[in-house]
């Protein structure tokens, strides 16, 4: 069965040493919606396979647990940002399909 979640994040820089990735932190209710409709079907390290969709823009990805915030972060690759002209900060309102 395929849920959809709506949710709303902060778009949040994290540098390593050789390289910057985005993400979209989720908290809050949005995360026991995600344990929900994700119950037996995570992958490593508590992934889940998701569809997120930013306004026009739909990919297929994982979010992935994120014990920092107990919420989960959802990666967020450049064609995305462009297409949608997300930058460091942003309130991303979202759909995700489980």
């Amino acid at each position: 069965m395929e849920h959809s979640i709506a949710a709303t994040g902060p778009l949040v820089r994290w540098s390593g040493d050789k390289a910057t990735w985005y993400f979209i932190l989720l908290t809050g209710d949005v995360v026991g919606e995600i344990h929900y409709a994700a119950m037996g079907r995570t992958g490593g390290f508590g992934s889940v396979k998701v569809q997120a969709t930013i306004g026009e823009t739909s990919w297929n990805t994982s979010v992935f647990p994120d014990r920092k915030n107990g919420g989960f972060v959802l990666p967020v690759k450049a064609a995305v940002r462009k297409a949608e002209s997300l930058n460091e900060g942003d309130q991303v309102k979202l759909t995700l399909r489980i």
